[in-house]
């Protein structure tokens, strides 16, 4: 299951190096803004972060858009 996947811009980037990105280039409090979710909002980590987007599939779509806009692709 290793196989090539030219088209798609998060191959190889975990969520997890997404979520520490944005926190980074942003902090919990203006991603809080940007998306509006408890996990970011309310005692933020990114240990609970994680464990919220693996579930959640629409606010993981969110974390990954906002990825890919700051990222130029």
């Amino acid at each position: 299951m290793s196989e090539e996947q030219p088209n798609n811009p998060l191959h190889g980037i975990t969520l997890e190096m997404i979520l520490e990105t944005l926190v980074e280039r942003h902090g919990w409090e203006e991603l809080g803004e940007l998306i509006n979710i408890n996990c970011f909002q309310i005692d933020p980590s990114i240990k609970s972060s994680l464990k919220f987007l693996r579930r959640t599939p629409w606010a993981r779509a969110k974390v990954e858009q906002l990825y890919l806009r700051g990222s130029g692709e």
